[in-house]
């Protein structure tokens, strides 16, 4: 294992808010995530929005230096992309599953959110393999 790199870990977070701003947009699956989550506009409007972002960005980051901690300096730009996808899609997105099966949560939410975590990790394996 090696130490973490800075800057491919602040690049990667900044993508991966970027892309977590994209995703839960209007645009995409605001609505639906909204919805499936069970949040009103009320909630939403009363949310301590500096808390929640400021600790969603601190949580990337420290997803972010931790997959640069497990991606060897010799890896491939193909391994470090097939590593993030890997990551994303068979650790983070089936535990999700198992949470949201207990917690009789939709499949259509699981949906959602698995696949913004699957592209997250897709990003930072993307980001490390090309620097």
């Amino acid at each position: 294992m090696r130490a973490f790199e800075w800057l491919p870990s602040l690049i990667a977070t900044l993508a991966a808010f970027g892309l977590g701003g994209l995703w839960y947009s209007p645009y995409l699956f605001g609505k639906a995530w909204q919805r499936e989550a069970g949040l009103s506009d009320e909630q939403l409007r009363g949310a301590n929005k500096l808390r929640i972002f400021g600790l969603s960005f601190v949580l990337c980051l420290v997803a972010a230096i931790a997959f640069s901690m497990v991606i060897t300096p010799e890896a491939s730009f193909f391994m470090a992309f097939h590593s993030g996808v890997g990551v994303g899609l068979f650790w983070v997105a089936t535990s999700f599953g198992v949470n949201y099966l207990f917690e009789l949560k939709s499949f259509k939410l699981w949906l959602i959110n698995a696949g913004y975590h699957t592209l997250q990790f897709t990003l930072y394996g993307l980001i490390f393999g090309l620097m």
